[in-house]
């Protein structure tokens, strides 16, 4: 059996893959959720594209985290491992709240990154019903029930069985406190009020049935300098595996547009 491809990132041994060649985009996941998330992104769009997915510390193959995980260090951890493969420059993706750790490298490390695509994502967890989503999660994380919480969150995200086998095997190897940890910080940050800053561009995916999130995209669509907001017909949060083929095809025709202005 060959090795997991790993890598000590701050003092932490984190997994990672690299597919394919070209512009590289870096994929990042929402909490408890693993980098199998992003398996059909990583299929399709590497035949174009660099695609980079990794596992946050204290999730799936990477190493539980003793230092608390939080956007900032999950983005020392990208520049970490982006230097580490001698990626200059990458375009940032985030799924979810993993939306809000992508909005986080923009605003703080600009120079590093082309631009940023955001997937049902957001910039704070300001409506009641996302906020008692998380804060739920955030209990069951440290409860007798977090069998139960890891069922639900990748039978959500799952299109099919074997999909849910997968997302669900992939999820057991993550620390629980590391859960805790990402809910936490994911349900009191809020880069609102900086959007105005980020320069780079931006894209937003949205579901059309992802009703409690259109808040979300308006507000992005609003602040952001430099953004475009395409809504998946029928689709509702759970883009990168319920709606592959249609955001892996935003995304390429987004990319190469990007590319052709430079």
């Amino acid at each position: 059996m060959n090795p997991l491809p790993n890598i000590n990132v701050n003092d932490t041994s984190l997994y990672y893959q690299v597919q394919g060649q070209g512009v590289p985009i870096m994929f990042i996941h929402p909490p408890l959720l693993t980098s199998d998330n992003f398996d059909y992104q990583a299929t399709q769009l590497s035949n174009h594209f660099q695609v980079i997915t990794f596992d946050i510390r204290g999730h799936g193959s990477s190493e539980r985290s003793f230092e608390p995980v939080t956007y900032p260090l999950i983005v020392q951890d990208m520049l970490k491992l982006m230097d580490a493969l001698n990626i200059k420059q990458a375009y940032v993706c985030g799924y979810s709240t993993g939306g809000g750790v992508a909005l986080h490298a923009l605003l703080t490390a600009p120079e590093r990154f082309l631009g940023g695509i955001l997937v049902s994502g957001m910039s704070e967890a300001s409506d009641i019903y996302l906020r008692l989503r998380m804060a739920t999660a955030i209990a069951l994380s440290r409860s007798k029930l977090k069998s139960f919480l890891r069922l639900v969150i990748t039978w959500g995200n799952a299109d099919n069985l074997i999909t849910f086998r997968n997302l669900y095997r992939s999820s057991q190897q993550g620390n629980s406190d590391n859960w805790y940890e990402y809910y936490r910080y994911s349900l009191d940050y809020s880069c609102t009020d900086q959007l105005h800053q980020i320069q780079a561009p931006v894209l937003l995916v949205y579901g059309k049935k992802d009703k409690s999130f259109h808040r979300y995209a308006v507000k992005l669509q609003r602040y952001l300098q430099n953004s475009k907001l395409i809504w998946i017909p029928k689709a509702k949060h759970q883009i990168p595996t319920k709606n592959a083929i249609m955001l892996n095809d935003c995304m390429e025709n987004w990319i190469t547009e990007q590319e052709t202005r430079v």
